[in-house]
């Protein structure tokens, strides 16, 4: 059993790893490279492996340094089964239509300028039908849900609460009569954030694969952040100003919005007055799309988003949000004097419509620019925030005189101490724990404090590179009884197992009382064999997103009535 790092070890970008079970193949993310014009040329380069050969991959989650580069492994020969939440699948459709248009775009904008200097034209790293094309070999899972995927690799997802449908993956594999369970962090998201529930926590694993997008730095709290953004609407506004914030399309902007909604309803009648307003405009088609996509997967929202729904408040909408689609309508924004606030994409201002806000509004000092994300190395965004004075933009020296805010505290990525508080929840060290999705520093700080506060060796990840795994000596198991789940295909369902079904069928009795109520017969009896338990649990899963989903559309459908 092996590891390979080919992509997201020297950077927090073009995360993939791949991992080889006996004669399988299993990539874990298929990433874009992002940032600077050295870091973009790792795209065209060859996988470090052959497409034709991986026969899954697994998907952490929709942003593009970690599927953006799925089209073109289909392109060069992938015929296997790429394993995500649905959720993500939702997400990616729009996340790789769009990046297969930008690379067209980019593409042509090229060509001119190689047509005049007599260059020779060059392609796109791939288009939106070869985004499309990938799309038929998705096959979204619900969390929780168990997955054969062979005989040697039984996969499942828990939540990350990094982003909507991210996931943490626990590979359950299988080589010599020997198991090792993997987990794979993905991108963990803070705790206590809005829309999104807790990343979960994992009791036990033989391997970690984890994310240091912020291993060496601590978040200032999330509610002085959103008490400082609104400070600096009020502020801005008061002087006439536009408040610009580059935001992720999915992600960041849902959670403003919601941050934002909430903050109206629950501020003083002062407060309430005066920022209903300013006019908050959300331009960017995709942003608009996936917020309607954070919609229809309420089913995942936190206990606290729930209840908001339920009592009658969408938390994604309020009366003066406009969202913007055509190019007309994000010109106009740029035409309209009143003081307003514009969220944008892209979140490190790299391509998209916030290049022609900034254009527009940094030179000014009435106006403000807010960062509210992760600002990679070499992005116009992370220029910005480290306080360059002079940028291009269209081929225009642009002075940047707004003042520039960069709050951390709105990161959807854990920080420091969240981080050392999810890899504590296992029960016992891993055979081996290798540190991935960081700055080097970032790594190797983070590796020291593993060591010091957990008493055990990390390994940052820091090229590509290749580990033989330290494979499992049956103690997976028995930690996976104590996670409620039996990791032993001969073995009886646990009694805890049952109870949790059951009241899971309970939950949704009022519903469905007929239909659970003849479900739930079926888990009455003493003893239940593992896969049937399984195979309950998962048909439990599905409906209760459907219960979910279906009060969300009603009280969007009685809203639009």
């Amino acid at each position: 059993m092996k590891i390979k790092f080919c992509g997201g070890v020297q950077s927090v970008t073009g995360s993939c790893h791949l991992i080889t079970i006996g004669n399988r193949k299993l990539l874990l993310d298929c990433g874009q490279f992002q940032g600077s014009k050295i870091a973009e040329k790792l795209n065209y380069e060859h996988f470090g492996f052959s497409p034709s050969e991986i026969d899954f991959l697994v998907l952490s989650h929709a942003h593009i340094d970690h599927c953006g580069r799925i089209p073109l492994l289909v392109k060069y020969g992938f015929r296997g089964k790429i394993l995500c939440t649905d959720a993500t699948f939702d997400l990616v459709q729009i996340m790789l239509r769009d990046s297969g248009y930008i690379h067209e775009k980019e593409a042509e904008w090229q060509n001119r300028k190689n047509i005049r200097a007599g260059k020779p034209m060059v392609a796109p790293l791939y288009t939106v039908k070869d985004a499309e094309d990938s799309f038929k070999y998705f096959e979204p899972m619900v969390y929780g849900e168990t997955k054969q995927l062979c005989d040697e690799i039984k996969i499942r997802f828990k939540d990350a609460g990094h982003i909507l449908g991210s996931a943490i993956t626990e590979i359950f594999a299988r080589e010599d009569n020997r198991n090792t369970k993997i987990v794979f962090s993905g991108d963990l998201g803070m705790k206590d954030r809005p829309i999104l529930r807790d990343p979960e926590t994992i009791a036990e694993a033989d391997i970690i694969i984890m994310e240091t997008t912020y291993g060496n730095r601590v978040h200032p709290e999330n509610l002085k952040s959103v008490d400082a953004l609104i400070d600096i609407i009020l502020k801005t506004t008061a002087r006439g100003g536009n408040v610009v914030i580059p935001a992720f399309a999915v992600g960041r902007t849902q959670e403003l919005l919601y941050d934002l909604n909430r903050f109206y309803e629950e501020s003083s009648p002062d407060y309430r007055e005066a920022l209903s307003k300013i006019k908050v405009y959300v331009d960017s088609p995709m942003a608009v799309t996936a917020t309607e996509i954070f919609r229809r997967n309420s089913q995942v929202f936190d206990e606290e988003t729930k209840e908001y729904i339920m009592k009658g408040d969408h938390p994604l909408d309020f009366p003066n949000l406009v969202f913007s689609k055509t190019s007309e309508e994000s010109l106009a924004i740029n035409f309209n004097n009143e003081p307003k606030v514009i969220l944008s994409a892209s979140g490190m201002c790299e391509a998209g419509r916030i290049k022609h806000h900034l254009k527009h509004n940094i030179w000014n000092a009435k106006n403000a620019i807010v960062f509210v994300g992760y600002q990679a190395e070499g992005t116009l965004g992370k220029r910005i925030v480290d306080g360059e004075k002079h940028i291009t933009l269209f081929g225009e020296q642009i002075y940047v005189n707004a003042p520039v805010y960069n709050l951390e505290g709105m990161s959807g990525h854990a920080d420091r101490d969240s981080l050392l508080d999810w890899l504590s929840g296992f029960k016992k060290k891993p055979n081996q724990l290798f540190l991935v999705h960081g700055e080097a520093q970032s790594k190797l700080d983070f590796a020291d404090l593993v060591k010091a506060k957990l008493g055990y060796d990390a390994i940052p990840v820091n090229e590509v590179s290749e580990y033989d795994i330290i494979p499992g000596s049956g103690s997976a198991e028995a930690s996976e009884a104590a996670e409620k789940h039996v990791d032993n295909s001969d073995a009886q369902a646990s009694r805890e197992d049952i109870i949790e079904m059951r009241e899971k069928m309970y939950k949704l009795h009022e519903d469905f009382e007929t239909l659970l109520y003849n479900a739930s017969l079926a888990v009455d009896g003493k003893r239940i064999s593992k896969e049937h338990a399984e195979e309950i649990n998962n048909i439990l899963l599905n409906l209760e997103k459907g219960v979910v989903n279906l009060g969300s559309d009603v009280l969007l459908e009685k809203r639009n009535d």
